[in-house]
């Protein structure tokens, strides 16, 4: 499912316009990103949440030379499913 097709089916199910739809998910998308940005958590109990995790810097080997490369530390968004997601998956 792409964009369209979510916006699509949000319009659907909510029963609202595609126009109101679209502004909707990019509304919540942009809080998320927002949120996660300023180092947030944001959990929505039923889907799962969303949080930033530390990578560690650290020394990889580049497969093509062979030569060791340096990978500086960075910050990276996670998703982590919550159980009523998993569920409905599993099934």
């Amino acid at each position: 499912m792409n964009k369209t097709e979510l916006v699509n089916a949000i319009a659907e199910k909510a029963g609202i316009e595609k126009k109101a739809a679209d502004a909707a998910l990019k509304a919540a998308i942009d809080a998320i990103t927002d949120e996660l940005a300023a180092g947030g958590k944001v959990q929505l109990i039923g889907f799962g949440s969303f949080e930033v995790r530390a990578r560690a810097a650290k020394t990889a080997r580049n497969p093509r030379t062979g030569a060791s490369v340096k990978v500086a530390a960075t910050k990276v968004p996670v998703f982590k499913a919550g159980a009523a997601l998993k569920d409905k998956v599993a099934k």
